[in-house]
């Protein structure tokens, strides 16, 4: 496998139409929102769950693409089947969790890529992950709306001749959503994550929604990714002077959007720092 050698950032879009991409558990399960701005929110967790579920699918069955975190998954018994690996059991015990952790990173992409801390019984670690995401946040202030619902049926027997019971679900008309992440060739190289994983990365965040569809999410679409890459592993300018090259602006603000043709997205190419190179893989 091909190692990364050079540093990257990137900004990633998406959008929701009808739906509500982020529920908030302290608020009742609606929309996220900065309470100050008004804009929305979707958590790193919720996009690194959609990237594990994707390479779950793309990749089910493939050595060195399992996941690590999963729905029910018991963890204690995954670092326990680790450590009763022969590569981890003929080590010397001086070097058993160094073993362990290099074996975790080659069994798990979500260990390779986003790190993991390890806390099960006597087993504790921690694997810094090459990528990491921002919140994304949305463009403009979102408006939550909710909405009465019906069930037409019921659980038990005995509630059968009763009135249809109500219930209440919240969605978001529309919203552009802008994330940034960060790719660090240093810890790339100590996870093992390769060339051929990032290409993965790219894929995932391409189609994750699609294999992701719910009646709660409405219509969720990647609307862009714009990499930049620096010829150094450890970069060539900050992350934040390549992030201001990107503006993205609403077409007329006195209507509320409502699509993805409402904005328009530039890069300021003329600016780029030089050893930094932009390319964009959605558009």
């Amino acid at each position: 496998m091909e190692p990364i050698k050079n540093r990257i950032d990137f900004v990633y879009l998406f959008d929701v139409q009808d739906g509500n991409p982020n529920g908030d558990p302290d608020a009742a399960n609606l929309p996220r929102v900065d309470a100050e701005t008004g804009e929305g929110l979707v958590t790193d967790v919720c996009l690194k769950r959609k990237i594990r579920n994707y390479v779950d699918v793309a990749k089910h069955g493939a050595e060195g693409y399992d996941i690590f975190i999963q729905e029910a998954a018991v963890l204690d018994n995954r670092v326990d089947d680790i450590y009763e690996s022969e590569s981890v059991k003929k080590a010397a015990k001086d070097k058993k969790k160094e073993e362990a952790r290099k074996a975790l990173c080659n069994k798990y992409f979500d260990i390779r890529s986003f790190g993991a801390v390890i806390a099960t019984k006597d087993k504790q670690g921690q694997v810094r992950g090459p990528i990491q995401f921002t919140f994304a946040r949305s463009v403009d202030p979102i408006f939550s709306h909710t909405h009465a619902i019906t069930r037409m049926a019921v659980t038990k027997e005995v509630d059968k001749d009763k009135e249809k019971t109500m219930g209440r679900k919240a969605t978001v008309p529309y919203g552009l959503y802008v994330a940034h992440g960060f790719i660090s060739a240093n810890l790339a190289a100590q996870t093992g994550f390769s060339r051929e994983d990032l290409a993965l990365l790219w894929e995932a965040l391409k189609n994750m929604f699609d294999i992701d569809r719910s009646a709660a999410r409405g219509l969720m679409s990647p609307r862009g990714l714009i990499v930049f890459t620096h010829s150094s592993e450890l970069g060539n300018a900050p992350a934040n002077k390549l992030f201001d090259l990107v503006s993205i602006k609403r077409l007329d603000p006195t209507v509320a959007p409502r699509s993805f043709a409402d904005y328009e997205v530039k890069i300021d190419t003329d600016a780029l720092p030089k050893g930094v190179t932009v390319e964009r893989l959605i558009d």
